[in-house]
């Protein structure tokens, strides 16, 4: 289907319609690379792009992991000084970043959008905070998790809290990622995230807290929550423990 809709693009130069629908497409199927040879044959063909061209292909590279090609698309839209939906395609930057592992560029972004006198909104903060602890960087995770909450937008259990526990997990911050639960609760959020409780265990396993770890356990099963293989072999562990401590 992509490769038909190149063909239609390259022949119909009205083409604008045709080459962003081809674009999608290959976003869909994940074909980033013919996203990209699209976007620059309409460039040097003189097709006149909008922003859904240049958020489509960016989008497109996301997919495929390509985060730095999804970055250079969207610099030229900056550049070209196009209007779309400002927020959006900074928040798109901002998840090739996260997808790409790169938690610099991320933090680079959103420091441009304050600087550009943009409100990051709760994807961008979503955004960070992953890239932040698949870059296991549990006090910059903190710090956006942190401003979100200035800013008067409301932290989610999945995307902000199980990120934040998961950031403070791999830098054995068990504390903080007690803490981290203590609070979901206080703000009347269900932690019933498998992953959030998983992560929780783990970081309190990596500071030798196994009484605490198997107070999570229980936890699970007050709020009907199915034990992991994770959380059933820490268990096995912590038993084996208090054995060896008798």
């Amino acid at each position: 289907m992509c490769f038909r809709l190149v063909d239609i693009g390259r022949r119909s130069r009205e083409g604008a319609v045709s080459i962003e629908a081809a674009i999608k497409e290959c976003g869909r199927t994940r074909q980033w690379s013919v996203a990209m040879q699209l976007f620059r044959d309409g460039i040097q063909s003189g097709v006149q792009l909008f922003p859904g061209h240049y958020i489509a292909t960016a989008s497109a590279c996301r997919k495929g992991g390509q985060w730095q090609h999804a970055l250079s698309v969207l610099a030229m839209m900056w550049e070209a000084r196009l209007e779309p939906s400002v927020i959006f395609s900074y928040n798109a930057g901002i998840s090739a970043c996260e997808k790409g592992e790169q938690w610099q560029p991320a933090l680079a972004l959103l420091s441009a959008m304050r600087e550009a006198k943009l409100e990051p909104d709760v994807i961008s903060f979503n955004a960070g905070i992953s890239a932040c602890e698949k870059g296991e960087q549990w006090q910059q995770a903190l710090a956006l998790l942190n401003e979100m909450r200035e800013a008067k937008l409301e932290p989610d259990v999945i995307f902000s809290y199980s990120a934040a526990i998961s950031a403070c997990e791999k830098g054995e911050q068990w504390k903080w990622a007690l803490a981290l639960l203590s609070e979901m609760r206080e703000a009347k959020l269900e932690p019933n995230v498998i992953f959030s409780y998983n992560s929780g265990i783990s970081a309190c396993e990596k500071g030798e807290q196994w009484q605490r770890a198997l107070g999570l356990l229980s936890e699970m099963c007050e709020v009907k929550l199915q034990p992991t293989f994770i959380s059933t072999t820490f268990q096995l562990q912590c038993w084996d423990q208090r054995v060896r401590e008798r």
